[in-house]
């Protein structure tokens, strides 16, 4: 309504108020519409009292009598209906009925309660659809509704949501509602509805929250159910058992939504059944236990921790246990606070002279990707960020793993220039992403050294990246982009890289090492051109260690103080050569990229890198890429010093394999090619047998920090069920 009214030389806008709205006992909210400063131009008194089944269809009834005078009057081109409450589903027959065309606001979701078939039944009945997530998009296809006329556009309530809620004088807000005492994220709010299909389990079901509210002995604040069947069942069950005067709760009618927003953001915990507690509370971290049915298929965050056979007190008692006080990492699966502009967009594309009859695409459903360029690059992403010793890299990455665009720049060595630039990198790729139609869900950030992703700081990084200990990098990245931002190593970045896109997709346990990093191509294509006797070849110089990641049952292994899968650190020998780490023998000493180069300027500067017939006088740096050329070439010193690697590497490996055992052994890196032939030959040779067996493939991915740091961001909307 207010993207709508802020345009008045395109649309004209008209405000009609029923239902709930106008009645006392809700709080007679539509003074907080006019208090906006919209003009109501009708009011329908369409409520039938009774709060049960009957008085519902009563409603609808008394509502299609009122509405045709108003529609007939107003003849509006378009009714904009939204959501899945029974007045709604009276607006659009009468809508429909009478020819004008009705654009439905967050349909094709799934819940457990008459809304469902009440939200199904709104969008048969409408000509155009503006709906929240993918899901919900491909149910409104599956449901035979034109792709063409449907918007994925995101919640409208959170662009007011995400723009609001950092606000400095939210403890304000919090005290004027719940007292002065009241400490942030020390208290709980609590919202429960009736559920129509089944009314009697759901009065149940509130008693025993109220009763496990009473026993947690926390400030809460409670809102009335609202006006469907069992309200009045509900509101008997909370006055007997005293809530309205306890001292512990605060018992509303009715809460402005912006203030209402602060409420929930600062919340301890958040428990009932209300659509809040899956959607809004999500973008805010706050944690929810959603009881029983209503809510059932609705997407949600990790926040949500589900009590769907809410039958005890102690259930309910255990899961505010669970989940008070923890706070979660923001979920933005139903917006990412532009979906006005979108429906903005979409109703000046509507054509008002094209047919108003309505046409189903009845199976085989159409393709949505191959129908139009708009919906082609609509597409989720994350934004992706490599912190190399080198360069800082940022990528924004698709579903698919496609990298849409890609940006690079030199790595500072100060600690303010190199957040400066991370910060200036991503503000201008989430710019580009508006113009690329990419929708960004979070950002995700590899980097090099010891990583506490929990709280995605920087512990201890690696010899390259000067001053970058103790770093939290999670906090300035989300207070700028207002994203959730996800922090991991490189190492383990690659293992989720290769779960979610590469040859450890569908392997519930398998093991990623990298052999060094680098441009694989320009490495291939550099020794390539030595093998053709070039003598002005810019060798491509390979980055310091050996890492990886360990995938154990699907997930991803830190250890308890986050140095799991330092697997470059497995000692292969007593007395081998020192490593950085300052240990002797371990594989980064042998195998890495490094080792790889010392070892050949060693042999350079002892003449002892020639291979007949072949001039050896570089002017570049002496890199490993000299190193496998010479040996590939006959050089006997080289091939020594390639096997010894290769078997150091290969018994680290079994190592690895006698721990975890995995299924699959991934190489990944510039080196992984060369090193997978021989690593699985010694693995043949030395392993048990009953891990001989186990597979070493080189990894195909041409970019596993990239990918692995977008995977963290694409693959965190998962369901916890309890």
């Amino acid at each position: 309504m207010f993207g709508i009214k802020s345009y008045p030389e395109e649309f004209e806008l008209e405000v009609v108020v029923l239902g709930s709205h106008l009645i006392d006992d809700y709080g007679n909210t539509f003074r907080m519409i006019e208090q906006d400063d919209f003009d109501i131009g009708s009011k329908l008194h369409t409520i039938v009292r009774g709060e049960d089944e009957a008085a519902m269809v009563e409603s609808v009834g008394l509502a299609l009598v009122k509405l045709p005078d108003v529609l007939q009057r107003l003849r509006p081109d378009i009714l904009i209906v939204h959501g899945d409450r029974f007045d709604a589903l009276a607006l659009a027959t009468a809508a429909a009925l009478m020819n004008i065309r009705i654009l439905h606001l967050e349909g094709g979701e799934v819940s457990g309660t008459i809304d469902d078939s009440i939200r199904h039944a709104i969008s048969k009945l409408a000509h155009y659809h503006a709906c929240c997530t993918r899901m919900a998009e491909q149910h409104l296809i599956a449901m035979c509704e034109d792709h063409s006329r449907i918007l994925l556009a995101g919640c409208p309530s959170y662009d007011k949501l995400l723009s609001t809620h950092h606000r400095d004088d939210y403890m304000d807000i919090i005290k004027s509602w719940l007292g002065d005492k009241v400490k942030d994220r020390d208290y709980i709010v609590a919202l429960q509805h009736p559920v129509t299909t089944d009314i009697q389990q759901s009065i149940k079901i509130y008693g025993l929250m109220l009763d496990a509210l009473l026993s947690f002995n926390k400030k809460t604040l409670i809102l009335f159910p609202n006006i469907d069947a069992g309200y009045k069942e509900m509101v008997r069950v909370m006055r007997k058992k005293g809530i309205e005067q306890h001292p512990n709760f605060c018992a509303m009618k009715h809460i402005p939504f912006e203030q209402f927003i602060q409420l929930v953001c600062h919340a301890g915990c958040m428990i009932g059944n209300s659509s809040c507690g899956v959607r809004e509370a999500g973008a805010f971290g706050t944690p929810v236990i959603n009881l029983g049915t209503r809510q059932t298929g609705r997407e949600t965050g990790e926040n949500v921790l589900h009590v769907r056979d809410a039958d005890t007190q102690n259930k309910i008692y255990h899961a505010l246990e669970l989940q008070f006080g923890k706070r979660y990492p923001c979920s933005k699966i139903y917006g990412d606070g532009n979906a006005v502009p979108r429906i903005l967009k979409f109703l000046r594309s509507i054509d008002l002279e094209e047919p108003l009859q309505k046409t189903f695409c009845f199976p085989p459903v159409k393709d949505p990707i191959s129908q139009d360029i708009d919906h082609i690059l609509e597409t989720q992403s994350a934004l992706a960020v490599d912190l190399g010793g080198t360069n800082l890299r940022v990528a924004i990455i698709c579903m698919r793993g496609n990298i849409v665009k890609k940006y690079t720049q030199a790595n500072p060595k100060t600690f303010e220039d190199r957040m400066q630039l991370i910060l200036k990198m991503c503000t201008d790729a989430m710019r580009d992403a508006v113009c690329l139609n990419c929708r960004i869900l979070g950002v995700g950030v590899s980097t090099g050294g010891r990583v506490n992703p929990q709280e995605g700081v920087v512990l201890h990084s690696t010899k390259l990246i000067q001053e970058w200990s103790s770093v939290d990098l999670r906090t300035p990245i989300s207070d700028a982009l207002h994203l959730p931002v996800w922090v991991d190593n490189d190492g383990n970045c690659a293992a989720l890289a290769e779960k979610k896109f590469g040859h450890g997709k569908g392997v519930e346990n398998f093991v990623t090492v990298i052999t060094g990093t680098g441009e694989k191509s320009v490495l291939i294509t550099q020794i390539s051109c030595l093998l053709l006797l070039s003598k002005d070849v810019n060798i491509f110089t390979l980055c310091l260690g050996i890492g990886g990641g360990i995938i154990h049952h699907n997930e991803l292994v830190h250890g308890s103080t986050f140095c799991a899968a330092e697997l470059g650190h497995i000692m292969v020998s007593l007395e081998g050569p020192e490593c950085s780490c300052g240990s002797r023998g371990c594989i980064e000493a042998y195998a890495s990229g490094m080792a790889l180069q010392k070892e050949a300027k060693r042999l350079y500067d002892e003449d002892l890198l020639n291979v007949e017939g072949v001039d050896m006088k570089l002017s570049e740096p002496v890199t490993a890429g000299h190193l496998i050329n010479a040996a590939r070439m006959g050089n006997s010193k080289a091939d020594a010093v390639l096997n010894k690697a290769s078997t150091a590497l290969g018994v680290g490996i079994i190592n690895i394999l006698h721990i975890v055992n995995p299924k699959r052994v991934i190489l990944s890196g510039v080196l992984a090619s060369y090193y997978q032939a021989p690593v699985q030959r010694i693995i043949s040779e030395r392993a048990l047998l009953s891990a001989q067996s186990i597979e070493v493939l080189a990894s195909d991915l041409e970019e596993p920090a990239l990918l692995g740091a977008a995977s963290m961001v694409l693959d965190y909307a998962t369901r916890r069920i309890y």
